[in-house]
């Protein structure tokens, strides 16, 4: 009887936890934002198959995960994958069979369907697939170079599911444990060090790699391929870590020398970001990898970052620009390594914890390496890039709301990364170094290999401060409101004082339909001349934090007679409009300023020509106090819009003629006196001034006296050498852009000829560059149409597609021709690029458009579009506000304006 009791209550309980089990069944649809959050993968073990000489890969992923609850299906990521097997193991290692459906092809979401209800708990997931390479160099893609196939990985920000199924979103991070089956003749490279290779036969063998710290499915990368593997040095050990990480450089074949340059720069930066979190190298080793073809700068891989290979391989040959962007690009990836891969942000709006940080860091790291480089003149130059974007009413957040796939893609911007970096500049600035410092190392010792929101950064701050609310909701509105914000000042005598009204509002370019009244809690820091007491002569900064409407400041020691920059070392986020006689009066004490702060007058004065507050004469007068500058950065602010004056307001050969006499007076001595060619032991400052000036007087200006020079060389680099390849060495390298530009505009189809039948064997990166960006500035009809088409043409690179058609809307045949080419072509082209490139070809192929005519007729071919193109409407919505913006400025100014 008592047996029996038992039995049957029992029974009972397993009924009633079955009937739970079925009742929590989720009933859900096929997630196209976040997956559902009640399945955690907790693990992934991943063994690839890969022969380059194939069109695709076989793979084999057992992800380990938590069901938090009963359920007969799950949500997962996967696209363009054949999955031919799947099983589910459970604690008890019993064996469940499982199928993979596609749910939404366009997002990549899959579901497992499991034919039963399983209860909560653990379990081990195997899929058995085959996938394509990728032809869009997403996920796992194949290119070639010289002949020889390579495959290479780029799983940011969505591609992963490309590559391999999972839980392809930040906030799952897990360890990765990978193997590599490779013929025995191809080198394979991952995020970690190799512990095994087995040889299997049939000249194949598997490698097996060290198991990952925690990582987003979007940090995976392995590469296999003929590579070269050169060893660099060894990154010593540190306070901040006992051990010497080894560093290697992996190159295409026969390119390995060529990377021992950005390997030796690696260890200092390295060591430069260690001192700064307080935190070691948190990965196992150090790959720098050139990909021969790459769809971004570089990208961040803990233990295998990968970069375009113009940025790796370098010699004594190589442009000026690219040294220094090799640098600097490889420290913004470095950093990468603390903020993004070891903290990372658990969703794509908080995209800017990774890549304004990076951008930031870069510039901190290089002030300190390379203090020639000037990076906090760059960092300064990226903040007004920014500014002209964020002026834009269909401009985005730094912390966008993320809608779609289409948002993340868009998200890679200036905004997330210049201005971003420009906010943290101004907060840094705004705290102190040592204070900021020590709430960033707080915030990655707390989060180490987890996951942390803006927020958590903000409190770190915070505490490290002492400061209370005000702080946080400063920052948040500059990262939860779009906009530039404007500073209104007037200096008035005061009762014996100097007192400096300030008013805030948004800053708006002339024709903007934006609503002006917005606030945000601004750090304004003045600088400004002393003429009382002791100190007179001297200047003195002070900071407020404005977060109101208006507000004042007390500038002790100053009188009505001081001059003062409303931005003290240009570290502000902020655009200024001074009073008329303060404006005069800083004006005049212009070369008193530092030049950081001579590039901020200059910005204000290309935003108060934007806005309408300045016309060209005050453009023009203010030319040539800047231009005379030593500063290569401060010398060349205004040419931006000494372009936009030729190319849209001179209307009358007079206005022309003016605009091109200008230029010749103010930078032809300049270009002169640097010469054509390099000079033993120059600067890197000089050779990219001269590359500035070279590029703006031959191709915008078109002086007769520098296109000749230029086209001098361009005939001894068309000339072939004894083995047929063209003489390219004999131009300065750090003109030949504008060389082989000039060339094919003077020199007609010879040039054109030339160029094309060299680039199927061309294969250094920068001249490749060079020449692409010559094809495309051809300006005569046929010669540029033969251009174009290269777009089309397998001899161009995906990730060179860009370079040339930009050149041919920019300084070859121009936008009518560009854009009747674009509507004949831009199936194929789509179809070669990828649609996730939609966001960015509205500009690609109309930017500076100026007439309602252009404006319209976009938005009418690109409407249809934009459900096959994630992120094409917002590109769209940019390109047709610049757009209207150029046209209602070019309205309002006068071209007479140029001649007084």
């Amino acid at each position: 009887m008592c047996t029996t009791r038992r039995f049957t209550l029992a029974a009972l309980a397993i009924s009633i936890a079955s009937f739970n089990a079925a009742a929590a069944t989720p009933d859900d649809a096929a997630p196209l934002g976040k997956l559902p959050r009640w399945v955690q993968p907790l693990a992934y073990q991943l063994d690839f198959r890969v022969d380059p000489h194939q069109l695709e890969y076989t793979g084999n992923a057992t992800i380990d995960i938590e069901l938090k609850q009963a359920a007969d299906h799950l949500w997962l990521h996967g696209h363009d994958l054949s999955v031919s097997k799947v099983t589910l193991t459970d604690s008890s290692k019993k064996i469940h069979t499982a199928e993979y459906k596609v749910a939404a092809k366009k997002e990549g979401v899959a579901t497992l369907e499991f034919g039963q209800t399983l209860p909560a708990g653990r379990y081990s997931v195997m899929l058995e697939y085959s996938a394509p390479f990728n032809q869009q160099l997403e996920g796992v893609y194949k290119v070639n170079s010289q002949g020889e196939p390579y495959v290479i990985t780029q799983m940011e920000a969505i591609s992963a599911r490309y590559a391999f199924p999972g839980f392809d979103e930040p906030a799952f991070k897990t360890p990765f444990t990978l193997s590599l089956t490779v013929p025995e003749n191809q080198v394979a490279v991952a995020n970690t060090r190799q512990v095994s290779e087995r040889k299997l036969g049939d000249g194949w063998r598997k490698l097996s790699f060290a198991t990952t710290k925690p990582l987003p499915t979007y940090l995976v990368a392995f590469a296999v391929g003929p590579w070269d593997v050169v060893n660099g040095p060894k990154i010593p050990a540190t306070q901040w870590r006992s051990h010497a990480i080894p560093l290697r450089g992996i190159t295409p074949k026969g390119e390995g020398q060529r990377i021992k340059p950005a390997l030796a720069e690696t260890p200092a930066i390295i060591t430069a970001l260690e001192d700064y979190f307080g935190f070691g190298y948190p990965f196992d080793k150090l790959d720098l990898l050139a990909a021969p073809d790459f769809a971004a700068g570089a990208m961040e891989n803990p233990g295998l970052v990968t970069f375009r290979d113009y940025l790796m391989l370098l010699d004594a040959n190589s442009p000026a620009h690219n040294v220094r962007s090799s640098f600097n690009v490889n420290a913004h990836e470095l950093a990468h390594q603390w903020f993004g891969d070891t903290v990372t942000m658990p969703w794509w709006d908080d995209l800017w914890l990774n890549e304004a940080f990076a951008t930031w860091m870069q510039s901190k790291i290089t002030r300190q390496l390379h203090p020639e480089y000037r990076a906090d003149l760059e960092l300064i130059g990226g903040a007004n890039y920014a500014m002209q974007n964020d002026s834009l009413v269909s401009v985005r957040r730094i912390r966008q709301p993320i809608t779609g796939n289409g948002d993340i893609e868009t998200a890679f911007d200036g905004i997330t990364y210049q201005k971003g970096a420009a906010v943290l500049n101004m907060f840094e600035r705004y705290l102190g170094a040592d204070t900021f410092r020590k709430g960033v190392r707080a915030y990655i010792k707390q989060h180490q290999f987890s996951s942390a929101t803006a927020d958590d950064l903000i409190a770190a701050l915070t505490k490290a401060s002492g400061k209370d609310q005000r702080l946080a909701k400063a920052m948040q509105s500059f990262l939860d409101q779009a906009g530039v914000p404007l500073v209104d000042t007037t200096l008035s005598w005061e009762n014996g004082k100097a007192v400096l009204h300030l008013k805030q509002q948004r800053y708006l370019p002339l024709g903007s339909t934006g609503e002006a009244k917005r606030l945000w809690g601004i750090p304004v820091c003045v600088r400004y001349s002393i003429t009382n007491g002791a100190a007179a002569g001297e200047t003195k900064t002070q900071c407020e934090l404005l977060d109101q409407k208006q507000g004042q400041m007390v500038l002790q020691g100053a009188s009505a007679s001081s001059w003062y920059m409303p931005n003290a070392d240009a570290a502000g986020y902020y655009r200024f409009n001074m009073a008329h006689d303060d404006l005069a009066r800083l004006t005049g004490n212009l070369e008193k300023l530092p030049d950081t702060e001579q590039l901020a007058y200059a910005d204000a004065i290309n935003a108060g020509f934007g806005r309408g507050d300045l016309d060209a004469a005050a453009v023009l007068a203010a030319a040539p106090r800047l231009a005379k500058s030593d500063t290569r950065e401060v010398a060349t602010a205004l040419i931006p819009t000494l372009q936009w004056l030729s190319r849209y307001e001179a209307r009358s050969d007079a206005q022309r003629t003016r605009l091109t006499e200008l230029a010749r007076k103010l930078y032809l001595p300049r270009l002169q006196q640097l010469g054509y060619q390099r000079r033993a032991n120059e600067s890197q400052d000089d050779a990219l001034l001269r590359a500035s000036l070279a590029d703006f007087l031959a191709l915008d200006m078109k002086l007769p006296e520098v296109r000749q020079a230029l086209l001098a060389q361009g005939k001894q680099a068309l000339q072939p050498n004894a083995d047929g390849q063209l003489n390219l060495e004999a131009a300065n390298p750090d003109l030949l852009r504008s060389v082989l530009a000039v060339s094919t505009q003077d020199s007609g189809s010879t040039a054109i000829d030339a160029l094309i039948k060299a680039l199927g064997t061309a294969s250094e990166p920068a001249q490749r560059m060079a020449m692409l960006a010559g094809l495309g500035s051809a300006t005569t009809a046929g010669s540029a149409e033969r251009a174009r088409n290269l777009a089309l043409d397998p001899r161009v690179k995906i990730g060179e597609m860009s370079t040339l058609l930009r050149a041919s809307r920019e300084d070859g045949e121009g936008r009518e021709a560009m854009w009747k080419w674009f509507t004949a072509n831009h199936v194929q082209l789509i179809k070669r690029s990828g649609e996730m490139s939609g966001s960015r070809l509205p500009g690609l192929v109309a930017g500076d458009s100026c007439s309602q005519r252009e404006a319209d007729r976009l938005a009418a071919f690109f409407q249809p579009l934009l459900e096959h193109l994630p992120g094409a409407e917002r590109g769209l919505a940019q390109t047709r506000e610049q757009t209207l913006l150029c046209t209602a400025l070019r309205d309002k100014q006068d071209p007479e304006a140029i001649l007084r």
